[in-house]
């Protein structure tokens, strides 16, 4: 399948999840804010959300320091 993610094209496994691209991006899932075809997903159901083929996600990561 091939996706839009924070404005570039990245093909990923049919059936696979948010948390899927996310953990295969390399980011936490519990560190991220994802926008899914322009509605926020709630952090709880990210394993729950099948991906499309065409969808557009923004991912956000949150990072510390001070």
């Amino acid at each position: 399948m091939l996706l839009t993610v924070n404005g570039e094209p990245r093909r990923i496994a049919a059936g696979s999840s948010i948390a899927d691209l996310v953990a295969q991006i390399g980011l936490d899932p519990k560190k991220v804010a994802v926008e899914h075809n322009a509605e926020i997903a709630p952090r709880s159901t990210l394993a729950e959300v099948t991906l499309s083929d065409g969808d557009v996600l923004e991912i956000v990561h949150f990072v510390g320091g001070g």
